[in-house]
């Protein structure tokens, strides 16, 4: 009796709680209006780069891998609102989370794709998917492709946009 009078609204209750959990896990660490974290690396060239070099423009911050179906099949969009926004100020920083140093598997994955802006870092994950210095422990990326648009002044004023989003606030300021 007990069983049956409790089993589905317990069902409910525990689906409930995992779905919050999952969301909250998933929820990126940080939102409209705040600070963009500056980091400093090297892009694929070799060449040092701090994300405040780029303050004074729009900045799409594209945290991808080249392992992951959804971050390929965003890659036309992608490439759409670079060409439409990026000779009028926005800078495309793609960030690829990738299994150790596989350089040449992501300069191959660019040139195939054309992912013509000058922006790429690799952010290597080692042993766990995200376990990535800039994306996991600076940005909290807990799910990919994860994207963050930041505006002139280095603020957050989007995070996971849709493409119709982010072209609606690039085309209202750029």
């Amino acid at each position: 009796m007990f069983f049956k009078k409790y089993f589905f609204p317990l069902l409910i209750l525990v689906l409930a709680g995992y779905l919050i959990g999952k969301y909250l896990y998933m929820k990126p660490k940080y939102v409209n209006g705040e600070d963009a974290p500056n980091f400093k690396t090297s892009l694929l060239n070799g060449e040092a780069f701090e994300l405040a070099q780029l303050k004074g423009d729009y900045v799409l911050l594209d945290f991808w891998g080249t392992w992951c179906g959804p971050c390929l099949q965003e890659i036309p969009q992608l490439k759409e609102i670079h060409e439409k926004y990026g000779p009028k100020g926005l800078k495309v920083v793609s960030v690829a989370l990738e299994y150790g140093e596989k350089k040449k598997r992501l300069e191959s994955a660019i040139s195939r794709k054309g992912l013509a802006w000058k922006y790429h870092i690799i952010d290597p994950i080692n042993g766990k998917i995200f376990d990535a210095e800039i994306a996991t422990k600076l940005y909290g990326v807990r799910e990919i492709p994860t994207k963050y648009l930041i505006n002139p002044e280095g603020f957050i004023i989007g995070v996971n946009l849709t493409y119709e989003e982010m072209s609606k606030i690039l085309e209202k300021n750029l």
